[in-house]
């Protein structure tokens, strides 16, 4: 379920642009790029939007955690975890 129209295993400048001027966490910066809510991320993976809030707050994520976000998203762990 590829939903990224990046090139494989880059990042666009504005993901990184939004997590280096500290305004996003990657998961944040990433879920808005590709225009998607946290509930609609939530149900492609099977959770409430409550608990994929959680992690997309939390200061470091497992990184089992990234590998599902990663999934959710269409996007390989690398673009995610950096």
């Amino acid at each position: 379920m590829k939903t990224s129209t990046a090139v494989p295993n880059t990042v666009p400048n504005a993901v990184v642009n939004r997590v280096f001027d500290g305004e996003a966490s990657t998961m944040t910066a990433w879920r808005e790029h590709l225009r998607l809510t946290q509930a609609e991320v939530a149900e492609r993976m099977g959770i409430t939007q409550s608990a994929y809030a959680q992690m997309e707050a939390a200061k470091r994520p497992r990184k089992a955690t990234l590998q599902k976000v990663a999934h959710a998203l269409g996007l390989e762990l690398d673009q995610l975890a950096w």
